[in-house]
């Protein structure tokens, strides 16, 4: 299952934070990144399902 969020997270990154953790601060931080930069949006989505 963390197989397909890392592809989600990679692909749309809100998505892969979303199935992770729902709609905690977590997913509103990687919306604001993703916004402000592909790059970062993927990097903490990554980071939020590889530490859980």
């Amino acid at each position: 299952m963390d197989l397909i969020r890392i592809i989600c997270a990679i692909l749309l990154p809100p998505l892969g934070v979303f199935l992770q953790v729902g709609f905690a601060g977590a997913f509103w931080l990687n919306i604001l990144l993703t916004l402000l930069g592909y790059i970062p949006g993927i990097i903490h989505a990554v980071w939020i399902i590889a530490r859980r």
